[in-house]
């Protein structure tokens, strides 16, 4: 065989095994989306994601596509002893492909891992302390996001959330709106949105919204939208997420242009499930 031939064999031999690295798992991810959505997911759903009964059939039918394709991309760990199960996947899966119906987007492309506690933990976090040293301080969590890929959550707090959806609390789906948050390039109450005029209008609105709220906070006002989300614009992304899909007739009556961007963002109306 002639060095030229050789050389041509060993191309194509590497162009072969670059498109099979590729068509693997896409075949693979192919498969996992177009099985049947098994009967034991659907009473686990039932179970512990009460609001799918009130989903119309079309967003029930997307809910199921993405929740498999969430539990086929996403690696869950247990912690503490955790031992996981499907119905955590399939509850946890529930809460954060609920944030991306009716969206083109990806299925958290950043997300990798899911790490599950049975309920709270501890962490350590920077706080500043007498005499403004900063120091490493244990810190008590339900839940938390990072720009690395990984998501933290108490199962408790995840179960306890869904099963009393209309509360307005809700770890999971303000952990999973973190990460919307961040696949702008920053946490910063700011995701990724349609075009520049939405930025404008988005901004206007939740920079008033979130100074009112500051306002309310250190007057110890009372208020629809938790008030943790007064600490940061970040953080009041993910709480008024939590308020628009769980409290949204409320929302919608208290502040509507609040409400109308949310809707818009998130291409969903969820005061009609609760008519429902």
């Amino acid at each position: 065989m002639s060095g030229y031939v050789w050389s041509l064999f060993l191309l194509l031999a590497i162009i072969s095994g670059a498109i099979a690295w590729w068509l693997i798992p896409y075949y693979a991810l192919r498969k996992a989306i177009n099985a049947p959505f098994p009967e034991a997911w659907r009473r686990i759903l039932a179970r512990n994601f009460p609001i799918y009964r009130h989903l119309p059939s079309d967003l029930q039918r997307q809910l199921q596509k993405l929740i498999k394709q969430f539990i086929h991309e996403k690696h869950f760990t247990g912690c503490n002893g955790l031992e996981i199960t499907d119905e955590i996947r399939v509850t946890i899966a529930a809460s954060a492909c609920l944030l991306l119906l009716n969206r083109k987007t990806s299925v958290y492309g950043d997300l990798r891992y899911i790490l599950v506690y049975p309920d709270g933990f501890i962490t350590q976090e920077e706080k500043f302390v007498e005499g403004g040293i900063k120091s490493l301080l244990p810190s008590g969590l339900l839940g938390q996001s990072w720009s690395n890929g990984k998501v933290i959550l108490s199962w408790a707090d995840v179960l306890k959330g869904n099963r009393e959806f209309r509360d307005g609390h809700n770890v999971a789906l303000h952990e999973f709106a973190h990460q919307l948050d961040n696949e702008s390039g920053s946490v910063n109450g700011a995701p990724v949105l349609a075009n520049q005029q939405h930025y404008q209008r988005w901004a206007s609105v939740l920079t008033e919204e979130y100074e009112a709220l500051r306002r309310a906070a250190f007057q110890g006002d009372e208020t629809l939208i938790d008030q943790y989300g007064a600490t940061a614009p970040a953080e009041f992304f993910a709480v008024v997420t939590e308020t628009f899909f769980e409290r949204p007739l409320e929302l919608l009556n208290r502040h509507p242009a609040l409400f109308n961007e949310l809707k818009i963002y998130y291409k969903v109306d969820p005061s009609d499930w609760m008519e429902a």
